[in-house]
């Protein structure tokens, strides 16, 4: 699996902490001492789809191919516009993918992270060779806007990947998933409610423990990407990046001190971008690949982890 582009779109509108200091009792210095985020970027008309749209025809533009010659479409999301249709079948629509594969696949802020691992899956089988992989949120209309301790973290956006079957490059993947704690983070249930049952029509805002969520991310991240560096037979050392789910700036500098690898090698936006679950990576990556910090042979490990609880690291070469 090689990826051969990358896009990503972001909604103008730009929240500040101050700005949210306005709507619920916090401040700068409390957001961001805590988190490393300034502001975030809030939607004030592009929906899930549309978003996700503008992402994946930067990334066909960047690959150099036509949306024709696409075999599937994976979309991460937890914020898709409809249960059904798809947001992969709505992009594909959009796009003109006639002969693509499309569905949706919500992994929470892993959803990036498996959706390429299904891709690398899918062209491993021999059943596809070019798959646009796209994790998308809207997950300002999933928050409780007068709850301090988790509107504050998250912001909505789009990042995307082409990837192409290479069965010369090392490609490994470690995933994992723990139900038993799903419920440290929590968003939008749907209760039971139908003509025999008069139950609660409404859906759940974002509940987190944010402190249960911290402890999972500092145990298990340094462990996943330690069994993924083995798989591929690497140091720890040689690897020249590690894109990292981008949810705390303070999870993210423990992670590198307990690899023992420099800062330098973590790059972040979290501090302008705010947690976008599935959408953080592929926005990352994208603002990488984009400044030409990454270079052919690269090696690049990625590192998801969120509701579910979910987590997962894939080593590439670019």
């Amino acid at each position: 699996m090689k990826i051969v582009g990358t896009g990503s779109f972001l909604p103008e509108r730009v929240a500040a902490n101050d700005d949210l200091a306005k709507i619920v009792d916090t401040s700068d210095e409390w957001i961001s001492s805590r988190t490393g985020i300034r502001e975030r970027r809030i939607s004030i008309g592009d929906t899930t789809t549309d978003m996700a749209v503008k992402a994946a025809t930067a990334a066909l533009e960047d690959a150099g191919m036509e949306a024709e010659q696409l075999d599937m479409i994976i979309t991460a999301t937890l914020s898709a516009d409809h249960a059904t249709p798809s947001t992969a079948c709505l992009v594909q629509g959009a796009i003109g993918a006639k002969k693509a594969v499309c569905f949706d696949l919500n992994a929470a802020c892993s959803g990036f992270l498996y959706s390429l691992a299904t891709a690398q899956a899918y062209m491993k089988a021999g059943m596809a060779e070019h798959i646009l992989v796209i994790g998308v949120e809207t997950l300002s209309k999933l928050l409780d806007w007068n709850d301090r301790s988790t509107c504050v973290l998250f912001g909505d956006g789009a990042g995307a990947a082409i990837v192409s079957k290479d069965e010369d490059r090392n490609v490994q993947i470690v995933m994992g998933s723990d139900g038993s704690k799903g419920n440290v983070l929590t968003c939008g249930a749907q209760k039971l409610h139908n003509c025999y049952y008069d139950g609660d029509k409404t859906i759940d805002t974002v509940s987190m423990d944010g402190q249960e969520v911290f402890k999972f991310a500092v145990k298990t991240v340094p462990k996943c990407v330690k069994e993924v560096l083995k798989q591929a037979d690497q140091k720890v050392e040689d690897i020249d990046c590690f894109l990292l789910h981008q949810a705390n700036m303070r999870i993210i500098e423990l992670v590198a001190k307990r690899l023992k690898v420099p800062m330098e090698k973590f790059p972040m936006n979290l501090m302008h971008c705010g947690n976008t679950s599935s959408a953080s990576i592929p926005i990352l990556l994208d603002e990488v690949n984009k400044k030409g910090d990454l270079k052919p042979g690269d090696k690049i490990v990625l590192c998801g982890f969120g509701g579910g609880l979910t987590w997962g690291a894939i080593y590439l070469e670019w």
